[in-house]
């Protein structure tokens, strides 16, 4: 003699979903750079001075010393940005987006090094301006 066998499908006992859990504020940019700043800080990269000038030679034969030449620019790109500041109970979005080019304080960052390249991280009210 044989035997039926009859499969029954498994009923789902839960209806959560089995995607991960995503951040709104965060950015999937973010993410692929690597570095994810806290809270309301906001990772830039300087613009050089040659980016920031044009490339605008001296063509008036003045001698510039060296020093003028390494000053380090206000300006630049974010490249990543934290969620937002919490304020009572509350959380604030950082209002920079990545991708936006930014002015911001020259004595209000931190330098880092990522992959050798020279980042800053600075808070959101270290951004003076957007550049449209």
């Amino acid at each position: 003699m044989k035997k039926k066998v009859i499969k029954k499908k498994a009923k789902p006992t839960s209806k959560k979903s089995s995607k991960p859990h995503k951040n709104p504020v965060s950015n999937s940019k973010t993410q692929s750079f690597g570095l994810t700043p806290f809270a309301d800080r906001i990772l830039i990269r300087p613009f050089t001075q040659e980016e920031v000038q044009g490339n605008k030679a001296n063509h008036y034969g003045i001698i510039i010393p060296d020093t003028v030449e390494k000053e380090k620019s206000a300006q630049g790109k974010v490249l990543a940005v934290g969620e937002g500041k919490w304020q009572e109970g509350k959380l604030i979005p950082v209002k920079v987006k990545v991708g936006e080019i930014v002015i911001f304080s020259k004595y209000g960052y931190d330098e880092v090094t990522h992959k050798g390249e020279e980042l800053y991280l600075l808070k959101e009210d270290q951004i003076l301006a957007i550049i449209k």
